[in-house]
């Protein structure tokens, strides 16, 4: 079988291509240049493998000047990524707010496909890039816009809330988007008694717990968190005595109540920086034990998480050459753009109520 780059182009073609076209060797310059990344992220990747990834951030950092474009990165992305080449971060929420205030020509996305088309809608005159279209999403394949429809049909005038892990036709037949950092947020604002919340089953579940509404949901799950258990949730608390285990809403309820905190990606963080727990277990997706560890001092990291290989798909090879070609670019059919945009600013707009 042929490695690929991205959904297009064998990976020994691209090498040979981006070869002619980049210095991609670890010179004096190079080191000089990426020593501040390496020192924050070197106790997350091993120095014998910094000479390969510093040229292709140096070269990503200085190609996305000449290109004014801009790197959104997820928190579930490598370190080498996350710190090495994204121009902003954060979860779901954040990037989607984040997109809408953009001024490049080019957005380079740094995630799953969703987010991309995410993206795109919130920008329909620039050029985003996905640096492998391959990178999906369980949860976004398991619904679709008809799917939508005959829930519709079968709960008339029931809203829905649809969370942004959604294909760009599954926004455009909801009434208003979620995250999982504002999904009660959402639930809440929403007219009626009961909700439709699709497609993950167990944040809708776990959302259901802190509401007076009715939820009904769909049979989707992160294929990440789907499968930590509360049997897991016991083996660390055997394995790591003293330490906080905190877990994302993704996880299934058995879980969510056998933790010390649960809360979306920011929530996580922002609970680790203010309560500073001396150990800690973040069951969530790997990288982003590895990104929050890497900015957050008098906190030991344990590991308890699962690997998201659509997440993985993204590597800095991938995003130079995205960079460098152009490929991979993101479209959104036209009737679907400002349906799924409007149930993604709606979203943006009841999140952002609670600051003014």
């Amino acid at each position: 079988m042929i490695q690929q780059i991205n959904a297009i182009t064998p990976l020994e073609e691209a090498r040979v291509a981006l070869a002619d076209a980049f210095e991609l060797k670890f010179t004096k310059a190079v080191e000089k240049a990426t020593q501040p990344i390496f020192d924050k992220v070197k106790d997350r990747i091993p120095e014998i493998e910094w000479p390969f990834y510093a040229p292709l951030i140096f070269e990503i950092n200085r190609l996305k000047k000449k290109k004014n474009a801009v790197i959104l990165a997820h928190n579930y992305q490598t370190p080498q990524i996350y710190y090495g080449v994204a121009d902003i971060v954060g979860d779901s929420l954040q990037l989607a707010i984040e997109a809408t205030k953009v001024k490049a020509d080019i957005i380079v996305q740094c995630g799953v496909h969703f987010m991309a088309e995410t993206s795109k809608m919130l920008n329909p005159d620039k050029t985003v890039l996905i640096p492998d279209s391959r990178a999906g999403c369980s949860l976004a394949s398991s619904i679709t816009a008809e799917d939508v429809l005959a829930m519709r049909t079968q709960y008339p005038g029931v809203p829905v809330v649809t969370y942004v892990n959604s294909s760009a036709a599954v926004k455009a037949v909801t009434d208003v988007c979620c995250t999982s950092s504002n999904a009660l947020q959402i639930v809440e604002a929403v007219e009626g008694d009961t909700v439709l919340m699709i497609p993950d089953q167990y944040l809708a579940q776990n959302t259901a717990k802190k509401t007076k509404k009715k939820i009904i949901t769909w049979a989707g799950a992160c294929e990440v968190h789907e499968t930590f258990t509360a049997d897991d949730i016991a083996e660390l608390r055997a394995a790591y005595p003293g330490a906080k285990i905190i877990a994302h809403p993704e996880c299934p309820p058995e879980v969510i109540d056998n933790v010390d905190f649960s809360g979306s990606t920011s929530g996580m963080i922002d609970w680790i920086k203010t309560e500073k727990p001396p150990k800690v277990v973040m069951v969530t997706e790997c990288s982003m034990s590895d990104n929050v560890a890497a900015e957050t001092e008098g906190v030991s990291f344990l590991r308890g998480c699962n690997i998201c290989p659509h997440m993985k798909r993204i590597n800095l090879e991938n995003v130079l050459w995205s960079l460098h070609t152009g490929t991979e670019e993101i479209t959104i059919p036209e009737h679907l753009i400002e349906p799924a945009r409007a149930s993604v600013e709606r979203m943006i707009e009841i999140s952002m109520r609670k600051k003014h």
